[in-house]
């Protein structure tokens, strides 16, 4: 079976001890305009001098020891015998200790990890770019992506970043502004929508795009599966603790799974569609059965339809409940014919005029070694890499979709694009109170479509 993107993360964000440091909503909003300020940094090439300065290898740092920040420093390690992870960084010390361990276990001579460069707490991302790593794999929690990418990229250092680049615009605009600010360093960045270095999916998507199918004029991605991971309230954490353990199932650390999942498929389908932003979307869903306090505040299906110029729709589709149908796959229907892909089973094909399957190699290429194996090549080579483009526009449509669905309005692309709304604090800490709390049966509120201060919500501008 064909490895379906990965979503776990641990938000990471001093040295091994908890540190008092509390950025605040204000650090978070002005980061886009600091970066202004130092884009006169542009004019230095940082691409060479950042692999290695005189050493055969490249040291790598990694934020976030959650599953998907192990798997992503695996990943990186595979792209090369030069590669050295020196650097952890995480707000849980048990999570970066469990995951040095599993790492030792696995790669051994390139996990050269010393006590003095791990780090922990809220600023345990800062403390890491202080260090000389070269490049840093970034997988926090989904909501402090954006302010992670930009001190890295602010840092001079090359960067795998995790998706989404943002649960809100005002993140997003950070990652562009930081993307932008890459591009004039010459400094790499790569990004974690995987599919995008898929090798059957390339030449699949280029063929479609070369006109095998016709012009297109609709695609149906679906990505439906169980609730990811969800994690019991532990009567020793607090309740700030518990949503950061459990962040994946809160609207304000994750985006829900427009942000999670379904970006995967919409990532895909833009791909296709020639990555162009839609006119307006409009959706719906709701919370049926994933109603226990461990599943959060998120709804638990969400159907979105995003409509193009020229006439053009997406139809985006994803649920987390148990015991229902299992489905990752995209569909796309031309003027001579359709391509389809199932990610579950790994089958390509295109049915119509030309018809085509896509013969899987022996040994497959995995998607996830691919990225990273381009990310250090480019390095390498002084050429590289950025994918600024098309995951902030990929991401911009996760956040759509989350903000149309939540609200129930049809919003269109400029309001989606002018839209204030933050889920930013205004300080973090384990003595803040979080922005949403259980009521008296236990159980996180959530959206309600249609009412009116949730329309004000989500479609603040």
């Amino acid at each position: 079976m064909q490895n379906l993107p990965r979503c776990e993360a641990s938000f990471t964000s001093s040295k091994c001890s908890a540190s008092p440091v509390t950025p605040t909503r204000r650090d978070f909003l002005r980061t886009s305009a600091a970066i202004a300020g130092t884009a006169v940094l542009g004019q230095l090439d940082l691409s060479r001098s950042a692999h290695a300065a005189g050493s055969d290898t490249i040291r790598v740092g990694l934020i976030g020891c959650g599953g998907r920040g192990g798997g992503a420093a695996m990943n990186a390690l595979n792209a090369g015998a030069d590669i050295r992870l020196v650097a952890l960084a995480d707000l849980f010390k048990d999570k970066l200790q469990d995951r040095l361990i599993t790492l030792k276990e696995k790669k051994g001579e390139q996990v050269v990890v010393k006590d003095d460069h791990c780090f922990t707490g809220f600023d345990a991302y800062q403390k890491l770019l202080e260090t000389d790593v070269h490049a840093v794999l970034i997988a926090p929690t989904s909501h402090f992506m954006p302010t992670h990418l930009h001190a890295a990229i602010e840092a001079g250092k090359h960067v795998f970043c995790e998706k989404p680049h943002g649960i809100d615009m005002p993140g997003v605009k950070i990652a562009m502004a930081a993307f932008e600010e890459a591009r004039n360093k010459k400094l790499a960045v790569v990004s974690g929508l995987c599919w995008r270095y898929d090798p059957g999916l390339r030449e699949g998507i280029k063929r479609v795009q070369d006109g095998a199918i016709g012009d297109v004029l609709t695609v149906q991605s679906t990505y439906v599966s169980a609730p990811y991971y969800p994690r019991e309230h532990k009567p020793e954490w607090s309740e700030m603790e518990f949503q950061f353990r459990n962040w994946y199932h809160f609207n304000w650390l994750s985006g829900d799974q427009t942000a999670q999942q379904l970006i995967h498929s919409v990532d895909k389908a833009s791909w296709v569609l020639g990555d162009r932003p839609p006119e307006r979307v409009w959706g719906m869903g709701g919370r049926q059965t994933c109603l226990a306090p461990k599943f959060g505040d998120q709804f638990d299906h969400q159907a979105v339809i995003f409509e193009y110029t020229g006439g053009q729709r997406l139809y985006g589709f994803t649920r987390d409940q148990e015991n229902c149908y299992f489905d990752v796959s995209d569909y796309v229907i031309g003027t001579k014919g359709k391509f389809k892909f199932n990610a579950y089973k790994y089958a390509l094909s295109i049915e119509g005029e030309k018809n085509w399957t896509y013969q899987i190699p022996n040994p497959k290429l995995d998607m996830y070694d691919a990225e990273h194996k381009e990310l250090f090549d480019s390095i390498r080579a002084g050429h590289p890499i950025n994918n600024g483009n098309y995951a902030c526009l990929s991401t911009k449509l996760a956040v759509a979709a989350q903000m149309a669905v939540y609200s129930g309005q049809a919003l269109t692309w400029e309001k989606v694009e002018q839209s204030k709304r933050s889920f930013a604090l205004e300080k973090y800490g384990f003595d803040v109170t979080p922005p949403i709390k259980p009521g008296e049966d236990g159980r996180y509120p959530t959206a309600m479509q249609g009412k009116a201060e949730i329309d004000k919500w989500m479609m603040e501008a």
